[in-house]
């Protein structure tokens, strides 16, 4: 393995990027002098920024970095998507302690470019610095879209239809799955421990933790999606969003965000929520409500969106697109439809990430 600080901050920039060439028009010039340059002449310009750090947003007790690497970029390309824009630049930046190596760098890199070139972006800058508490990593997605083309959180009008793409609580129960895997690890490690017994402590270096039958739930949780596809999907048929956004904190706090901004109610039904059978045998197997998951869970990366009521039928034609409700009145508040058609109001217990 390679110290970082044997190729310094430039080198290791140098090694990188190497290769990676800018597959955009708009990018004049990326990687290489003190800023990267970029020309929009007919498009509005859309910029969104995440910063992950670990032991909050992410553990690399159960994440590789290259897996880190992609799903990194890809929740910034997905709020590119959910303005109804197109991908097109990204700044990489990440602060790293000592126990990081250059290899480690290099393949967390290989998963940003994965992700990068599926959705054809170029990486055009960054930083990175040095970090005493473990790893911190800044991304902004530059993307472009035409000004009566992009659609915000604000414009939901009564009667539009409420849709949601994929499903729902998947990516939750992959986190609950991985968590549970890794306190069983840890018991089994400290018994062992405690006993004295190295035997066992040498086993359990090849821990294989139990995830047989649970495959799709790792996937929605370690290897987030970007649903351009969607989006595209919608352009196809001619179909514009009247309010978009991606479903990263939970449906439930995501579809509030939209009507507390475009001032409108909403109706959405329980029955008509879209969830995989893996997620409901998990949320069984652990004892949870699924349709909690499904609201509050997060991480899903799907586009929840509201369509005029005269797109019924496209929508209904949709492959991979649900019809969860429709929006109402501010009056009539924010209600969740039971299957037992008893209303419940709607709350945003979705991820906080401001909480302690």
């Amino acid at each position: 393995m390679t110290d970082i600080s044997k190729l310094g901050e430039f080198g290791l920039i140098s090694r990188l990027t190497d290769g990676h060439n800018p597959k955009n028009s708009s990018t004049l010039y990326g990687v290489g002098d003190d800023c990267a340059v970029l020309h929009y002449p007919d498009k509005e310009v859309l910029v969104t920024t995440d910063m992950l750090m670990e032991g909050v947003h992410f553990d690399l007790t159960y994440i590789d970095m290259q897996t880190l690497g992609y799903k990194s970029a890809m929740v910034n390309i997905s709020d590119i998507f959910a303005m109804n824009g197109t991908p097109r630049q990204m700044t990489v930046s990440m602060a790293l302690s000592k126990r990081f190596a250059v290899e480690d760098v290099e393949n967390f890199y290989s998963g940003l470019r994965m992700a990068c070139e599926k959705w054809g972006v170029d990486i055009v800058g960054g930083d990175t610095t040095s970090s005493y508490t473990g790893l911190a990593i800044s991304i902004t997605c530059i993307g472009e879209a035409a000004k009566d083309e992009i659609v915000y959180r604000n414009g939901a009008k009564e009667t539009d239809l409420v849709c949601v793409s994929g499903d729902l609580g998947a990516a939750y129960m992959g986190l609950q799955l991985l968590e549970r895997e890794k306190s069983v690890y840890y018991q089994q490690v400290e018994e062992a421990k405690r006993k004295g017994n190295k035997a066992l402590l040498d086993q359990l270096e090849h821990f294989e933790p139990d995830f047989a039958g649970k495959e799709y739930l790792l996937q929605r949780q370690l290897r987030a999606e970007a649903r351009g596809d969607i989006v595209k999907r919608l352009r196809d048929a001619n179909v514009k969003p009247t309010a978009m956004m991606d479903i990263s904190d939970g449906l439930s706090s995501e579809l509030l965000h939209i009507c507390t901004q475009s001032h409108v109610g909403c109706r959405i039904f329980e029955k008509n929520l879209p969830i995989d059978y893996q997620t409901a045998v998990m949320a069984e197997e652990l004892n949870m409500n699924v349709t909690t998951c499904a609201l509050n869970g997060g991480e899903d990366y799907e586009l929840l969106f509201t369509v005029p009521i005269g797109d019924h039928e496209k929508i209904q034609a949709m492959d991979d697109v649900k019809l969860i409700g429709h929006i109402t009145k501010e009056a009539l508040g924010r209600v969740l439809v039971t299957r037992d058609d008893q209303e419940f109001e709607l709350k945003a217990q979705g991820w906080n990430p401001l909480k302690d």
